[in-house]
């Protein structure tokens, strides 16, 4: 594995910093660095690391693929990534876990989800695991796994340890929230992501798309078949 040394120090770097410094060392950075100086530390830790993840993979050989990526699993990967720029895109409109705790619990405490809330209330990290999941799919290599791997593990582990960060953020109001909303998607039943997370999301799934092919990497998703 030495030559996915970087690759693997990147991801578990990645991974381990994310957790690290949003629970068990965010209370004491904070208080040694302030607001703004651990937000700054946060974001220069993160680049620092993905940097090293992403060199990494680039570095990293290209070992034989475990199964064919056929084109039925083309067309699962192309449907799991248009479901997951859907549910991105949708998580940026008002989302209750990114503006100040104060003002997210005054408004889900009041308000029914709506948009892809109603879907997940965690519908970005979900992006971000449904996005792995897509790429190994049609790329099942060591390096894929590696990468693909990380991506996943903090999206939803990530997930689950902010439902009870955001509890004792909230207090009952996340807990509100959490009655109302479900961890899987579609845990609750379908649920429509409405008209601007659905273009939103469909424009970032076809530019990402078109993307791989001007980037090297080929043509993927639908511009396979056209």
């Amino acid at each position: 594995m030495q030559d996915y040394a970087m690759l693997l120090a990147g991801a578990v770097g990645f991974v381990g910093s994310h957790f690290a410094m949003s629970h068990p060392l965010r209370a004491g950075l904070v208080r040694r660095l302030g607001d703004k100086g651990f937000q700054i530390a946060y974001t220069l830790v993160s680049f620092a690391t993905l940097f090293l993840m992403v060199e990494g993979f680039k570095r990293a050989p290209v070992s034989a693929p475990f199964w064919a990526a056929n084109e039925l699993l083309w067309g699962v990967s192309t449907l799991l990534m248009l479901v997951s720029a859907i549910l991105f895109v949708g998580s940026l409109i008002g989302n209750p876990a990114l503006p100040v705790p104060e003002a997210a619990a005054k408004r889900i405490a009041v308000k029914d989800p709506h948009g892809v809330f109603r879907i997940t209330r965690h519908p970005m990290m979900w992006g971000f695991a449904l996005w792995g999941v897509a790429h190994i799919l049609i790329a099942p290599r060591i390096d894929t796994f590696i990468l693909c791997g990380a991506i996943i593990t903090l999206a939803l582990v990530g997930a689950k340890l902010q439902d009870g960060k955001k509890f004792v953020l909230m207090g009952d109001a996340w807990l509100h929230w959490q009655s109302r909303t479900s961890f899987i998607p579609f845990g609750r039943g379908f649920a429509f992501p409405g008209w601007m997370s659905l273009i939103g999301g469909i424009v970032l799934w076809l530019a990402a798309q078109w993307a791989h092919m001007p980037l090297g990497v080929g043509a993927a998703g639908i511009f396979r078949w056209l």
